[in-house]
């Protein structure tokens, strides 16, 4: 057996070629699932969710994967700004009633615990949300009874993080108008992202391919400074494991912070003394990649600034080169841009670059 051949990065033929199962596409699906919800909404598939009073809370419901994660970005973006509280759980809690929304999210529609809170949430007169496909044991326990955003593009799971993120917003914008959630434009966004990210651009002007370029063969930590770019760094460390095969922590900044700083004290007083031919190569060291929001980059660059090893990486990264063929720069300026919007553009990139460094194995 030939052994497997490596493709170059930047050998837009060869990735095209290694990707037999068609993983740049749906990589690259993300707006267009965006763009699916927000013409779900117009149709009339949340009408349910208006009426009534203001609700008390807003439960999202899902045990795993995008969907607890597209609830745990919700929860820190937007609890704030929102009239009702945002809880996130792995069931129905057991005060849920009329006053209440209950959106369920995942692609098992046999999930046991998605169908007994599904069903629960119905019985005690909640307004439910299936963000689910809509069979099998769901659709039996709920026969009709709640507002359906199942997926109209069929893509796997680990590309489903922007679909749960704009149901989620559509559901919360629907109950709340005041939060004036523009699905349109993000799917625009994440459209440039992907385009940003083909195939085609060379590494140094392709986010994705600067990412996995960086992480290739390297002990990596994704670490976030508030609790959503951590979920959105936890997103990256699953998204590697599945597509690319890479481990990958996911950690507080804080944290590797002081991994680092140690690891380069002991490092420097090894150096000192170290031979190669007799003690071998020193360790090394890791790489990390500090997803940051564009609100908090000085702050959080502050925080970095000496150590090796170490990136920045925020939404306002692609690049903007209006005489390159393909290229589009963001569509509103990154420090204009919602924190929603700028996780789901970072989601994108993440994703995309885990699909480069599993294409590059050829």
């Amino acid at each position: 057996m030939s052994a497997v051949q490596s493709v170059d990065l930047e050998d837009a033929d060869g990735l095209i070629a290694a990707d037999r199962d068609g993983l740049l596409r749906a990589a690259s699906t993300a707006g267009a699932q965006v763009r699916a919800i927000a013409a779900a909404h117009d149709e009339g598939e949340l009408e349910l969710l208006r009426g009534g009073d203001r609700p008390r809370t807003v439960i999202w419901v899902a045990g795993r994967g995008p969907a607890e994660t597209a609830g745990a970005m919700l929860v820190s973006t937007l609890a704030a700004a929102a009239a009702e509280p945002i809880a996130l759980a792995r069931e129905a809690p057991p005060w849920v009633g009329p006053l209440d929304v209950l959106v369920v999210a995942g692609d098992d529609p046999g999930d046991p615990a998605l169908v007994a809170a599904a069903a629960t949430g119905v019985r005690r007169g909640a307004r439910v949300v299936v963000v689910t496909p809509y069979a099998g044991p769901l659709r039996d326990s709920t026969a009709g009874r709640v507002a359906v955003l199942e997926p109209r593009l069929r893509v796997p799971d680990e590309f489903g993080l922007c679909r749960y993120l704009a149901a989620g917003l559509a559901a919360l914008s629907t109950v709340d108008p005041r939060l004036q959630i523009d699905l349109a434009s993000l799917a625009d966004e994440l459209d440039a992202e992907a385009l940003h990210n083909s195939a085609a651009r060379e590494v140094f002007t392709n986010p994705a391919k600067t990412l996995a370029a960086r992480v290739s063969g390297r002990r990596v930590a994704l670490t976030g400074d508030n609790s959503a770019t951590l979920a959105l760094a936890r997103h990256g460390s699953s998204v590697l494991l599945r597509i690319a095969h890479q481990v990958a922590a996911a950690a507080w900044l804080a944290d590797a912070v002081v991994a680092l700083r140690a690891g380069a004290a002991g490092h420097s007083g090894d150096a000192l003394f170290h031979d190669e031919q007799i003690d071998g190569p020193l360790p090394e060291q890791m790489r990390v990649l500090a997803l940051t929001l564009a609100g908090e980059r000085t702050v959080v660059g502050a925080r970095i600034a000496g150590l090796d090893d170490i990136y920045l990486v925020t939404a306002e990264d692609a690049t903007q080169d209006p005489g390159v063929a393909g290229s589009a720069g963001p569509l509103i300026p990154a420090d204009a841009q919602r924190p929603e919007q700028q996780l789901a553009i970072l989601a994108v990139r993440l994703e995309m670059a885990a699909v480069y460094l599993r294409l590059a194995r050829g």
